[in-house]
C-alpha cells in the first residue's frame, strides 16, 4: 500500500475510544504498515471529547490528521460524529455509533442534545454507515464492548480482516475479557 490512510476515531471519556485506536494500530504495525497514532483527551474524564489520529501506510511522517483528510472517521457517540465531520474527505466513509452521551450542559437544561443527527449525516455523507454497538454490546452481555464493535465495523471497512486480531486482541485487554472482545470483534466485522 503505497498511500498513506488516515482514520480518527472521535468519542466521548469512557468509551473506549483510545483502546480502539491502539488494538487496530498494533495490528498494522503486525501487517507491516509505518504507523502513526496521536490521542487527545480533552476533559476525558468528565465525559469530554476523545480524539485519536491513526494514520498508516507505506510510510507516514506524522499522525495529524487535518480537515478535509480523513478517509474514515468512526464516531463512538453520534453527536461527536457531526462536530467532527469536516475532517472527512469527500469521497471518506463514516461509521456512526447510532449513541447518544449527554453533555452536562444538555443534563442541566442549559443546552438541547440536537435532533437527527443521523438523518442530517447521511443526507450530506455518501459513504455512512451506521451502527447500533450499544445493542450488539449489551447482547454480548457488556456495553463496554460496543468500541471493539466499532473496531470490527472499521477493520471490515478497510479490508483488512486478514490480520490476526485475535492475536492482537489477546495481548491488548487484560485476560478475563479477552473472549467479550474477540466476539464484540466479529461482531463488528459481520455488522
Amino acid at each position: 500500500m503505497g498511500n498513506t490512510r488516515s482514520i480518527l476515531f472521535v468519542g466521548v471519556g469512557g468509551q473506549g475510544t483510545i483502546l480502539a485506536s491502539k488494538i487496530l494500530t498494533e495490528g498494522l504495525l503486525e501487517a507491516g504498515f509505518d504507523v502513526k497514532m496521536s490521542e487527545v483527551h480533552g476533559m476525558a474524564q468528565r465525559g469530554g471529547s476523545v480524539t485519536t489520529q491513526v494514520r498508516f501506510g507505506e510510510k507516514v511522517h506524522s499522525p495529524l490528521i487535518e480537515k478535509g483528510t480523513a478517509d474514515v472517521i468512526v464516531a463512538f457517540e453520534k453527536s461527536e460524529a457531526a462536530r467532527w465531520v469536516p475532517f472527512l474527505k469527500k469521497d471518506g466513509a463514516l461509521v456512526v455509533n447510532d449513541y447518544e452521551i449527554h453533555p452536562v450542559t444538555v443534563l442541566i437544561g442549559q443546552e438541547k442534545y440536537p435532533e437527527n443527527i443521523n438523518e442530517n449525516l447521511a443526507s450530506v455523507i455518501e459513504n455512512i454507515k451506521i451502527i447500533n454497538a450499544a445493542h450488539l454490546a449489551e447482547e454480548l452481555g457488556n456495553i463496554k464492548a460496543q468500541n471493539v464493535i466499532l473496531l470490527g465495523a472499521l477493520i471490515k471497512a478497510l479490508k483488512l480482516e486478514n490480520i490476526n486480531w485475535d492475536q492482537i486482541i489477546e495481548k491488548s485487554v487484560p485476560s478475563k475479557i479477552v473472549d467479550l472482545n474477540k466476539l464484540a470483534l466479529r461482531k463488528g466485522i459481520e455488522a
